[in-house]
């Protein structure tokens, strides 16, 4: 896909199916695709990030990450988009407990699972809140 279709949403990281940045769709369900040969995905449909947005406009879920500012590097969004997209299209209203699970093959080295968690929320519909909890545990000493 990277280097023949010149689709570089897919990004090539760890080539060992453990980060999630090369997530795509295939006939609608997330997988790696560096775990793939491209014969297995023949006569199959393929869906990179790349297809998501149509006539120009991103989707719910694309607009919500630019809302919530859900990408820090940017390098493991694309994954984190595609696996999310899956799980919105099956339950367009899912928990965090969902969302959480649906990105659960999914690694962001910056720590910017909170925002994505809201960007998810807020593509179902649900209102999120952008804030910082503090919690003490000064009273467990």
């Amino acid at each position: 896909m990277r280097d023949h279709a010149g689709l570089t949403g897919a990004k090539e990281v760890c080539d060992r199916g453990t980060c999630g940045a090369c997530t795509v769709l295939l006939d609608g369900e997330p997988v790696y695709a560096c775990m793939m040969l491209a014969i297995q995905a023949q006569g199959r449909e393929i869906t990179t990030v790349e297809g998501l947005a149509r006539n120009g406009n991103l989707t719910a879920l694309q607009e919500a990450f630019v809302d919530k500012d859900a990408s820090m590097c940017g390098y493991c969004t694309p994954g984190f988009v595609m696996s999310l997209t899956a799980l919105l299209r099956r339950n367009p209203h899912p928990t965090p407990a969902d969302i959480h699970h649906a990105c659960a093959g999914n690694l962001c080295r910056c720590g910017t699972q909170p925002r994505i968690v809201q960007a998810a929320l807020q593509a179902s519909g649900v209102e999120v809140l952008s804030r910082t909890e503090v919690i003490s545990y000064a009273h467990l000493a």
